[in-house]
C-alpha cells in the first residue's frame, strides 16, 4: 500500500512537471514562429539593402572611372599648356601673332576645366555622400545582424536546453515505465502468492470453524450438564466470583506503598521534630521559662504541643499496616484495603490536633508581635506565619476528607460511584502540591523571621539554634512534601486502575463482606491448585509390579513370616548390641590387667640378680613387644567401638609366657578384619553417596524440566490464540490488499498508457523543434 502511494505520488509530481513543461513549449513554439518571421522580413530587407549597395557600387566604380578619364585629360592639357608656353617664349615675334589665337584656346580650356573641375567636385561629395551613406547602413545592418545571432544563439540554446529537458525526462520516463514494469511483475508475484495464501488462509480457516464449532458444541454440552446456574447475572453472586490474579500488578502496588511508607516516615520524623522545636522555641521566646513565668496561653500552647508524638507516631503505624496487608496472593482494590480506614482515622486524630493548637498558634505569634522587641518586619513576618498556618489546617482537613472518601468502599460502599474516585485520586494529587507549596511559603518566611531574630540585640543563642532546628525541619517538611506530591502525581494512572475488582460495566463498588468472602475463595483455590501442581509419588511400573505380584503369590513367604523375620532380626540386632557393650568392657579389663602384668614383669625384673637378667634379657623383648601389640589392639577397639559388625569368639587370658604368639595373631587377625569390613562399608557408603547425589540431581532437573514443559505449553496456547486472531486479521487485511492491488494495477495500467501517449507527443514536438533549431542555425551561418 505504502509502494502504490509513492509511486501515485511520484506519477502526479511527473504530470505537473509534464503540463509545465508542455506550457513552456507553447510559449517557446510561438517565440520560435515570431523570430522565425522577423527573421524572414529581416532576410528580405537584407536582400534590398544588398541590392541598392551594388547599384551603388556600380555608381562608384563608374564615376571612379570617368575621374580617371578626367585626371589623365587635364594632365594631357597641363602638357600641352606647358608646351604652349615653351613655345612662347622661343617665338616671342610669332607670339603677338597667334597670341590671340592661343588666348582663346586657353579661354576655352579654362572653361572646359572649370566645367570639369565642378563636375568632379559634385561627383566626389555625392560618392562621400553615398559612402557615408553605405558606412551607416552597413554599422546598422551589421549590429543588427549581431544583435539577432545573439537572439537566434540564445534561442538555439533554450531549444538546446529544452531537447536536453526534454531527453532526460524522456529517459527518466522510461527508467520509470521500466521500474513500474518491474514493479507490476513483482507485484502480480506477490498477488499470485497473496491468492495461494488467501486459499490456504481459507482452508486453514474451515478447519478452525469446524474445530471451534466442535469445541462450542462440546463446551456448550458441558455448561448444560455441569454449570448448575449462571452467577454472571446477578452483582451479588458475580461479587464472589475471583478474579484474575495479576502478580505483577500486585508487586508493583506493594513497591508503590512501600515507598509510600518511606515518604510518610520522613514526614512523621519531620513533624514530629517541627511540633517539638516550636515547643522549645514556646518556652524560650519572647520569655524565658528559666528566668521567668511564661503567659497561661503559652503554657496551654506547650502543654498540647508535648502531646504530638502520640497523634504524629499513628501515621506511620498505619502506613505500616497498610503496606504489610498488600502481599503477592492477595487481590488489592479500595474494597479489600480495609487497613486504609485505620491510616484514615490516624489522620483525623491528627487533623483535630491541628485544630486544637492552631488559635494557640496564631495567639502565640500576637502575643510575639505585641512584644516589645518585635518590629514591623517581624511583624509582618508573624502575619504572614499565621496565614500560612491557617492554610497548611486547611490543606491536611481536605487531605483528611479525600482520604476518608478513599476508605469508604472498604467500609460503606452504598451508593458509591466508581466514576468519581478517579477524580478523587486527582484531588489527592492536587492537595499534595499544594501541601508542598505552602511548606515552601512556610520555609521562606519562617528563614525571613529567623534572619530577623538574629539582628536582634536581645537574642540568646539558645533561641538562635532553635530557630536553626526548627528551619531544618520546616526544610525537611518542604522536601518530603514535594516528594510525595511528585510520586503521586507520576503514580496517579496506577492508583486509578486498582479502584474495584468487579466487571467492568459496573457502576458501584462492591460489599465488603462479598470482597473478604472472595478474598477466603481465592485462598481456598491457591490451595487447591497448590495441591494439583503437589507431584505425584514415584509408581511401579507395570510389568515390574505384575513380576513382582507373581514372586509374592509364588513364594511361601507370607506377611506374616515377614513380620517374624523382622522380629528376629531387631532381636539379633539387640543381642549384637549388648555383645558389643560386653566386649568393650572386656577389652577395658584386658588392657587393666595388660597394665598390672607389665608392671609385676618390671617389679621382677627389677628385684632379680645380674645372673637372671642375663638369661632373661633374650625373652625380655618376646615379653614386651606382645604387651605392646595387646595394648594397641586394645587402644584401636576402644577407638572405634562402632565398626564391629561381627561376632568375635571369647579370649582367654593366660600367663605371658605361654600365649604370646596366640595373642599376636589373634590381634594380627581382629585388626586385618576390621580393617577389610572398614574398607568395604566405606565403599558402599561411597557408593551409595554416589547414587543419592545422582539421584537427586536427576530429580531437580526432571522438576526443571517439568516447570519448562508447563511454561512452554501455556506460551504455546497463548500463541495459538494469538495466531488465530493474527490469522483472522490476516484474512482481513488480505481480502482489503487484494481489492487495493486491483485498483492500482487497472489505475497503474491506465497512467501508463497515457504517459506513452505523451511521451510520442513529445518526441514528435522535440523531432519538429530540432528540425527548426537545424534551419535556423543553418539560416544564421549563412547570414
Amino acid at each position: 500500500m505504502a509502494a502504490a502511494a509513492e509511486l501515485q505520488g511520484k506519477y502526479q509530481k511527473l504530470a505537473q512537471e509534464y503540463s509545465k513543461l508542455r506550457a513552456q513549449n507553447q510559449v517557446l513554439k510561438k517565440g520560435v514562429v515570431d523570430e522565425q518571421a522577423n527573421s524572414a522580413s529581416l532576410k528580405e530587407q537584407l536582400k534590398m539593402k544588398d541590392q541598392s549597395l551594388r547599384k551603388l557600387q556600380q555608381e562608384m566604380d563608374s564615376l571612379a572611372f570617368r575621374n580617371q578619364q578626367l585626371a589623365k585629360r587635364v594632365e594631357l592639357l597641363q602638357d600641352e599648356l606647358a608646351l604652349s608656353e615653351s613655345k612662347g617664349k622661343k617665338n616671342k615675334k610669332s607670339g603677338e601673332v597667334s597670341s590671340q589665337l592661343s588666348q582663346e584656346q586657353k579661354n576655352v580650356f579654362d572653361e572646359d576645366l572649370q566645367k570639369k573641375i565642378e563636375e568632379n567636385e559634385r561627383l566626389h561629395i555625392q560618392f562621400f555622400e553615398a559612402d557615408e551613406k553605405h558606412k551607416c547602413l552597413e554599422s546598422e545592418l551589421r549590429s543588427r545582424l549581431e544583435v539577432l545571432e545573439m537572439e537566434a544563439a540564445q534561442h538555439q540554446a533554450v531549444v538546446d536546453g529544452l531537447t536536453r529537458k526534454y531527453m532526460d525526462t524522456i529517459e527518466k520516463l522510461q527508467n520509470d515505465k521500466a521500474k513500474l514494469e518491474i514493479k507490476s511483475q513483482t507485484l502480480e508475484r506477490e498477488a499470485k502468492d497473496c491468492r495461494v495464501r488467501t486459499e490456504e488462509c481459507q482452508q486453514q480457516l474451515k478447519n478452525l470453524h469446524s474445530d471451534l464449532g466442535s469445541r462450542l458444541d462440546e463446551s456448550l454440552r458441558i455448561i448444560r450438564e455441569k454449570v448448575p446456574f449462571n452467577d454472571a447475572r446477578s452483582s451479588q453472586f458475580n461479587a464472589l466470583n475471583v478474579p484474575l490474579h495479576n502478580r505483577r500488578r500486585q508487586l508493583k502496588l506493594r513497591d508503590l506503598v512501600g515507598q509510600a511508607l518511606t515518604f510518610v516516615q520522613d514526614l512523621v520524623t519531620a513533624l514530629l521534630n517541627f511540633h517539638t522545636y516550636t515547643e522549645q522555641r514556646v518556652q524560650i521566646f519572647p520569655v524565658d521559662s528559666a528566668t521567668d513565668t511564661i503567659s497561661p496561653l503559652n503554657q496551654k500552647f506547650s502543654q498540647y504541643l508535648h502531646e504530638n508524638a502520640s497523634y504524629v507516631r499513628p501515621l506511620e503505624e498505619g502506613m505500616l499496616l497498610l503496606f504489610e496487608s498488600i502481599t503477592e496472593d492477595t487481590v488489592t482494590v479500595l474494597e479489600t484495603a480495609v487497613k486504609l480506614k485505620s491510616f484514615s482515622d490516624y489522620l483525623t486524630s491528627y487533623v483535630h490536633f491541628l485544630r486544637k493548637i492552631l488559635p494557640y498558634q496564631l495567639k502565640s505569634l500576637e502575643e510575639e508581635c505585641e512584644s516589645s522587641l518585635c518590629t514591623a518586619a517581624l511583624r509582618a513576618r508573624n502575619t504572614e506565619l499565621q496565614n500560612d498556618m491557617k492554610k497548611l489546617t486547611a490543606v491536611f482537613e481536605k487531605l483528611h476528607t479525600y482520604i476518608s472518601l478513599l476508605a469508604l468502599p472498604s467500609t460503606k460502599p452504598d451508593r458509591l460511584l466508581r466514576t468519581n474516585f478517579s477524580s478523587v485520586f486527582t484531588y489527592v494529587a492536587s492537595a499534595l502540591h499544594g501541601f508542598h507549596d505552602i511548606m515552601k511559603d512556610i520555609s521562606k518566611h519562617y528563614s525571613q523571621k529567623a534572619a530577623l531574630e538574629r539582628e536582634l540585640p536581645t537574642s540568646t543563642q539558645k533561641l538562635i539554634t532553635t530557630n536553626d532546628c526548627i528551619l531544618s525541619s520546616v526544610v525537611a517538611l518542604t522536601n518530603g512534601a514535594g516528594k510525595v506530591a511528585s510520586f503521586f502525581s507520576n503514580n496517579l494512572d496506577c492508583f486509578t486502575a486498582s479502584l474495584s475488582y468487579g466487571p467492568e460495566g459496573g457502576t458501584e463498588f462492591i460489599n465488603p463482606l462479598s470482597a473478604e468472602c472472595m478474598l477466603q475463595y481465592k485462598k481456598k483455590a491457591a490451595a487447591f491448585m497448590k495441591l494439583l501442581k503437589k507431584p505425584c509419588c514415584d509408581s511401579v511400573p507395570y510389568e515390574e509390579a505384575l513380576a513382582n505380584r507373581r514372586i509374592l503369590l509364588s513364594s511361601t513367604e507370607s506377611r506374616e513370616g515377614l513380620a517374624q523375620q523382622v522380629q528376629q532380626s531387631l532381636e539379633k540386632i539387640a543381642k549384637l548390641e549388648q555383645e558389643k557393650e560386653h566386649w568393650m568392657l572386656e577389652a577395658q579389663l584386658a588392657k587393666i590387667r595388660l597394665e598390672k602384668e607389665n608392671r609385676k614383669v618390671a617389679d621382677k625384673l627389677k628385684n632379680s640378680g645380674s645372673g637372671q637378667l642375663i638369661e632373661a634379657s633374650p625373652e625380655s623383648p618376646v615379653l614386651l613387644n606382645a604387651a605392646e601389640l595387646e595394648e594397641a589392639a586394645t587402644e584401636k577397639v576402644l577407638r572405634d567401638p562402632l565398626k564391629s559388625t561381627s561376632l568375635v569368639g571369647m579370649l582367654t587370658m593366660t600367663t605371658y609366657d605361654e600365649e604370646v604368639p596366640e595373642a599376636d595373631t589373634r590381634e594380627d587377625l581382629i585388626k586385618n578384619h576390621y580393617m577389610a569390613r572398614i574398607v568395604e562399608l566405606t565403599s558402599q557408603l561411597q557408593l551409595a553417596d554416589s547414587k543419592s547425589v545422582h539421584f537427586h540431581a536427576e530429580c531437580r532437573a526432571l522438576a526443571k524440566r517439568l516447570s519448562l514443559a508447563e511454561k512452554s505449553k501455556e506460551s504455546s496456547t497463548e500463541d495459538m490464540r494469538l495466531a488465530k486472531q493474527s490469522i483472522t486479521r490476516l484474512q482481513d487485511e488480505l481480502t482489503t490488499t487484494k481489492r487495493s492491488y486491483e485498483d492500482q494495477l487497472s489505475m497503474m495500467s491506465d497512467h501508463l498508457c497515457s504517459m506513452n501517449e505523451t511521451l510520442s507527443k513529445q518526441r514528435e514536438e522535440i523531432d519538429t523543434l530540432k528540425l527548426a533549431s537545424k534551419g535556423n542555425s543553418k539560416k544564421n551561418k549563412n547570414r
